[in-house]
């Protein structure tokens, strides 16, 4: 049973990825997917989080014990042993503008038997990679929540024969009238929405009733738009970029946290952008930086007064 009361529960399905990165000859292995580095930057910044998946029987056992150790609650994550995990293969360009993402293999679906009984966090962050989760359990983890969170990059992501995965909009629009916050990237939002103006696809999720609108855009930073009033919010920019992975994922955790304290929106953003500028100058999962490293790269985005 996952722990009552949790600030923050994170579900989809977890990754075993397969990294390619610049100048490193070898393939870097890592624990992956959206409930990680979420679940990661939530304890990051000392809140109590949660993780509904499913995995399967080639899913290693030290990784959960990883998370474990970490105080991070994985009693709602079950495994079956014959049942395979999901695995992404990511390479990176160069300069990292740009990635080829491949689905080397699909988990299952995550089904209501999946979902405790009885279940309830504060804020509950839905995180597909693989569109393993369903409207129907959307539904039923709004009734488990304060607040819904909604990353839609699992609904988007479309695979062909080779496993190649590029954006496709795939999304059942009542998931979105569900959702008070929703996060993704500038491509995601543009295919997401089916338009090609950042404000008037800003604008249509607001119309199908998401209340906080985040738009990541790598180094550029971010737009955050609240009942429709925007603020650009600049990036961090690290000095150095090793793995880009799961900056996104990181910034949804980390604004979470300071969301449910009540703060003011720009600082959320503030927060979750400090947070994601760790998360890449590390190869893989596990660098987040320390709390008060965060919140001192914060203040210093906060401060610059992004534009309103």
């Amino acid at each position: 049973m996952v722990a009552q009361g949790s600030s923050v529960c994170v579900v989809g399905s977890f990754s075993l990825d397969s990294i390619v990165v610049p100048k490193r000859v070898e393939v870097f292995y890592s624990l992956g997917g959206a409930t990680t580095f979420t679940s990661f930057a939530v304890k990051a910044l000392g809140e109590s989080v949660s993780v509904v998946s499913r995995v399967g029987g080639d899913f290693p056992e030290m990784y959960l014990s990883q998370l474990r150790e970490m105080g991070i609650d994985v009693s709602a994550v079950k495994r079956y042993l014959q049942e395979f995990t999901t695995r992404f293969e990511i390479c990176y360009t160069d300069d990292f503008s740009e990635r080829t993402l491949t689905l080397a293999c699909k988990g299952c679906p995550i089904g209501l038997n999946d979902i405790p009984k009885g279940l309830y966090a504060k804020a509950i962050h839905v995180a597909p990679i693989a569109g393993e989760i369903s409207y129907e359990i959307i539904q039923h983890l709004k009734k488990c929540c304060d607040f819904l969170s909604f990353d839609p990059q699992g609904f988007l992501r479309h695979v062909d024969a080779n496993g190649v995965v590029t954006l496709l909009s795939q999304v059942d629009k009542r998931v979105l009238e569900l959702v008070d916050v929703c996060k993704m990237s500038l491509d995601e939002l543009f295919v997401l929405t089916g338009l090609s103006d950042l404000k008037t696809a800003i604008r249509a999720m607001h119309d199908i009733g998401v209340k906080t609108v985040i738009v990541t855009m790598g180094a550029k930073g971010s737009l955050l738009s609240v009942e429709g009033v925007c603020y650009a919010v600049p990036a961090y920019l690290s000095s150095a970029i090793v793995d880009p992975t799961g900056a996104g994922d990181v910034f949804i955790g980390a604004f979470l946290v300071e969301y449910l304290k009540g703060s003011e929106h720009l600082w959320c953003a503030s927060v979750g952008a400090a947070a994601a500028s760790f998360v890449v100058e590390g190869l893989g999962s596990t660098y987040m930086g320390e709390k008060d490293q965060i919140y001192q790269r914060a203040k210093t985005l906060y401060e610059r007064k992004a534009n309103k």
